[in-house]
């Protein structure tokens, strides 16, 4: 089966390859859009873009209820250890932008994000990311994570990407034109919104952007509601 990918609202996401599962910023319990509880999902990795709470989420739950492995950037991996939530450093993944490691056949590499991270007791989160994931099968997503438009995406365009994700929500990243831009850059073969409609400030029209990326962009849109799924394509 191919590679595919469920939205389950804001910015979690949910892979599946070859009998493996990756959960990113796992933030169900509190989400308004979301489409899966994190008593119900049963992932082998956990990644975490940035420190924020509807970033961050379920992550300690979930890792321990699961023995998932979870991975962020340094500092909030030492986070992850600390008093409260106390992950073992066995199960934990800590490397910094332009760094990747290799779990059960899974890449994962971190990339340039830029907006903020502060973690939900106020400590201080390290640089937000975002992660090229190259799967088992050879698919490769990018998920920009929260960010602003940046013009080295089309350095990270240049490993050929299958899907590239990003936030068209504006107020908190970039909005729907600077999202096009971001597309214009990366030339990825599909593209999936994220980080919209979950709060008013956020709110935004996805399938007339999903229109402007088809005529503006040489990317197919792909647009799921929160619990859909889709099956990756090879270029």
């Amino acid at each position: 089966m191919p590679t595919r990918v469920s939205w389950l609202g804001h910015s979690a996401l949910l892979f599946e390859s070859e009998g493996k599962s990756v959960l990113i910023d796992p933030f169900l319990t509190g989400n308004p859009a979301a489409a899966a509880t994190a008593d119900a999902v049963k992932p082998d990795l956990i990644l975490i873009t940035h420190g924020h709470g509807d970033h961050v989420g379920d992550a300690v739950g979930i890792a321990k209820r699961t023995g998932a492995t979870v991975a962020a950037n340094y500092e909030i991996s030492e986070w992850l250890q600390g008093p409260g939530r106390d992950l073992p450093a066995a199960r934990i993944h800590g490397p910094q932008h332009g760094g990747s490691f290799t779990f059960e056949g899974i890449r994962v590499k971190l990339t340039l994000a830029f907006h903020g991270s502060v973690l939900p007791d106020g400590t201080y989160g390290g640089n937000p990311a975002g992660f090229v994931v190259t799967f088992p099968d050879g698919t490769k997503v990018y998920d920009a994570g929260d960010t602003a438009l940046f013009g080295d995406m089309a350095l990270i365009g240049e490993e050929g990407l299958d899907l590239a994700i990003v936030p068209i929500g504006d107020y908190y990243t970039m909005g729907p034109d600077d999202a096009i831009r971001a597309v214009k850059l990366l030339k990825p073969r599909h593209v999936l919104p994220i980080h919209y409609n979950t709060f008013p400030p956020i709110a935004q029209d996805a399938a007339r952007w999903a229109e402007r990326v088809a005529k503006e962009t040489s990317a197919k849109p792909i647009v799921l509601k929160p619990g859909d799924w889709f099956e990756i394509p090879r270029g």
